[in-house]
Formats: structure tokens, C-alpha cells, sequence
């Protein structure tokens, strides 16, 4: 048993070797860069903040901008290096699909990176303009605007992957539905479960208020009925013949 399992064990660890090594590489190449990283992610609020008097982005411990470099690069590196882990991700699975299956390599890594980054560009060019302009300016006329680097940086990044991540469903239940493993019967009877799962995403991967949750629920929402589409033209259930 464990002779079997040592070739696979051998791959997975030069796999994982050469995720890592990429993402080293890439983390140092963004934390060269990681101020100008920093100012395109920061504009959206520091366009919001125009409405308000005296409002700016600060930091209250002597470590924070050098931690917020390092948030910035870890953040960089992995959706640098998206493409890579995708597909040492399918190379690794591989061997267990049949030939004209291992073929779907280059799509898989390439509509998977495409749809990361759409999500993640609905977030930044979308969701962000509009909800930090509701969230700063709510009480812009009481209270000054003053954010931390750090706390907005994170919360940030984190809405931005939520989004990258939500929009792959579409792309999984692709390859899913190809390899035969769902079809649109599967994902319709799920769907009640998805609701409420979607919700709980929603409200776990972006802030406490209303609207950054139903920002991200929507398009999930969304994304579900595409993805049962999808299922139905890939690999529709099959009607039982009596």
C-alpha cells in the first residue's frame, strides 16, 4: 500500500516545490513594487474620501506599513502565480482522467485565471467606488474619515479574492459537467443549499454591512443559474427511459 502511494506523494512535493518557488519569486518582485501595488488598491477610497473634510488613511503602529508591504506582496504573488498552482493543480489530478480529458489542461488554467481576475476587476471597479462612497461618506458630515493602512488593505484584498473565487464557479461546474460529475438535475436539486451557502460566503468574506454582502451575493446568485446552464449544455441528465 504505501509502495503504491510513494510516486504520488513524490509528485505532489515537486509540485508543491515549484508552487512554492514561483510564489517566492513573485513575492519578492511585488514587495519591490509593493508602494505602487499599494496606491492603485488604496484609490478607490482615497477617491471617496474627496467628498469629506480632512478625512486620510493613517497608521498607529510603528510596524504597520512595513506589514502592510508584506500583506500587499503574499496577496500579489498569489494571484501572480494563479495560472501556476492551476495547473500543477490539474497536472497532479491527471493521471486519473482518460486521455481526451487530460487535454482540457490549457483551458482549465486559462479560464480559470480569466475568471479570477474578472472577479476580482467587478470588485475593484465596481463594488468598491460605490460601496466605500456609502460607507465613508455616511457620516461624513459628523465624522472624520481617518482608515488604517492596514485594516484597509485587508479588507480589501479580501473582498477582491472573495470575488476572484465566486467567479469561478461557473469554470468549475464546466469542468466538472465535462468530466461528468454534476449535471443541471444535480445542481437544481442543490440549489436551495446553494442559497443559503451563498449567503454565508457572502457575509463570512466581506464587511459587516448590507451592502458589501449583497454585492457578492448577487453576482454569486447569478453565477449559479449561468453554472446550471451550462451543466444543462455540457452534460444534461439523461431522461429515464421505462
Amino acid at each position: 500500500m504505501l509502495e503504491e502511494i510513494k510516486p504520488h506523494i513524490a509528485e505532489l512535493r515537486s509540485r508543491l516545490i515549484k508552487i512554492v518557488v514561483t510564489f517566492f519569486i513573485l513575492f519578492i518582485l511585488a514587495f519591490v513594487v509593493w508602494k505602487d501595488i499599494f496606491l492603485w488598491i488604496a484609490k478607490p477610497a482615497f477617491e471617496a474620501m474627496k467628498d469629506t473634510s480632512s478625512s486620510e488613511m493613517i497608521f498607529t503602529n510603528l510596524v504597520e506599513p512595513f506589514m502592510t508591504a508584506i500583506r500587499i506582496s503574499l496577496y500579489t504573488a498569489f494571484f501572480a502565480s494563479l495560472p501556476v498552482l492551476l495547473y500543477h493543480t490539474w497536472k497532479f489530478i491527471a493521471p486519473g482522467l482518460y486521455d481526451h480529458e487530460k487535454k482540457l489542461v490549457i483551458p482549465f488554467v486559462l479560464f480559470g485565471t480569466i475568471m479570477f481576475i474578472v472577479g476580482a476587476a467587478f470588485a475593484y471597479y465596481i463594488v468598491f467606488p460605490i460601496g466605500f462612497k456609502v460607507m465613508i461618506n455616511f457620516g461624513g458630515k459628523d465624522f472624520v474619515a481617518m482608515l488604517k493602512i492596514s485594516e484597509y488593505v485587508s479588507v480589501a484584498l479580501k473582498i477582491m479574492i472573495g470575488f476572484g473565487i465566486a467567479f469561478e464557479l461557473p469554470v468549475v461546474t464546466y469542468f466538472l459537467a465535462k468530466l461528468g460529475l454534476v449535471t443541471d438535475k444535480t445542481l437544481k436539486e442543490f440549489a436551495r443549499y446553494a442559497i443559503v451557502i451563498i449567503f454565508i460566503v457572502a457575509a463570512v468574506l466581506t464587511p459587516p454591512d448590507l451592502f458589501s454582502q449583497m454585492a457578492m451575493a448577487a453576482p454569486l446568485l447569478l453565477l449559479y443559474g449561468l453554472s446550471i446552464l451550462i451543466a444543462k449544455v455540457v452534460n444534461p441528465e439523461k431522461e429515464e427511459t421505462e
